[in-house]
């Protein structure tokens, strides 16, 4: 088994905030992550895929196809984008950073483990210090 890890970045907008509750309780639970005006992210998001190598190729991947497949479907929808407003695949859904592996994972699976690979991980550092990794 080889695990291959594909790194992309996106930039992305979001507000942290229940609409069921009142402005003092989103400020009380999320503090300034529930700014009515939003706040933004550099994220970093590393795709990990695992399998076995194919003897003919000795890819487990090919890492172009890997690119395409994370843009086509996560990068191109997330970068400079409001993940409340304009992110399909997170309508309904409050927009942390945990709920946000979970749902890239639920676009990429069934793309990436139509090939020769598993999806293994998807790590998404929202800042230096903040690290969310969800395995499926």
């Amino acid at each position: 088994m080889i695990y291959i890890t594909r790194k992309e970045n996106f930039n992305a907008a979001h507000k942290l905030a229940r609409p069921d509750w009142s402005d003092d309780q989103n400020l009380e639970v999320f503090g300034k992550c529930a700014n009515p005006n939003w706040h933004g992210h550099n994220y970093q998001l590393f795709v990990t895929v695992k399998g076995e190598i194919d003897r003919e190729t000795g890819f487990l991947v090919d890492l172009k196809w890997l690119k395409n497949v994370i843009n086509e479907h996560v990068i191109d929808k997330l970068d400079h984008r409001n993940l409340n407003l304009d992110v399909d695949f997170m309508k309904d859904k409050l927009a942390s950073t945990e709920n946000l592996a979970i749902a890239i994972w639920e676009e990429l699976v069934p793309h990436i483990n139509s090939s020769n690979a598993q999806l293994h991980s998807i790590k998404i550092y929202e800042t230096e210090n903040n690290i969310i990794e969800y395995f499926g």
